[in-house]
């Protein structure tokens, strides 16, 4: 176990539906430390960021099974054009988190992608319904969290020392 960094973005649906600080408080309150944070309004143009393909893939919950690879092809799938209207159809809360296996755990702390498949206690399974408006993405690997958080905090990320890491770490 290592200390890691990963992205979490509260999708258009969970900052419209006044989600933002519960699920804050939720990583909070598991002792990850926030080192990012910003309400952004994404473009078209931002989320078809070819360089970036796993912002897509990942953030479109129908599509776990698409090898990244497939990205080439992802603009002439039917689904594409609505995926982007909807990623863009509201602000989104874009934030990095610090802490032990935070990708991992982020994972757990979401839920399945099927929020009907999401176990009670998740943000998904106490938040949502629908596979296509399920809330939040997090990153899926330490790799993809760190291109997630280039395209996104560009800027960088801050860096500093909790008083709560003595009492949260061995």
């Amino acid at each position: 176990m290592s200390i890691e960094r990963t992205y979490i973005m509260i999708k258009p649906d969970g900052v419209q539906r006044g989600l933002v600080g519960k699920i804050i408080q939720r990583f909070e309150e598991r002792g990850f430390k926030l080192i990012a944070l910003k309400l952004v309004q994404a473009t078209e143009e931002h989320l078809e960021n070819r360089e970036h393909p796993n912002l897509i893939l990942s953030t479109a919950t129908l599509l776990t099974s698409i090898d990244y690879a497939d990205y080439a092809d992802l603009k002439g799938k039917g689904f594409f054009p609505g995926l982007i209207k909807y990623m863009a159809s509201g602000p989104v809360v874009a934030t990095v988190w610090e802490g032990l296996d935070a990708v991992k755990t982020g994972r757990v702390m979401l839920g399945a992608t099927n929020p009907l498949q999401s176990p009670v206690g998740s943000i998904r399974g106490d938040y949502s319904l629908a596979v296509g408006r399920n809330i939040i993405h997090g990153s899926d690997s330490v790799e993809s969290a760190e291109k997630e958080i280039k395209l996104w905090f560009p800027e960088g990320v801050t860096q500093y020392t909790s008083a709560l890491e003595s009492w949260i770490y061995e």
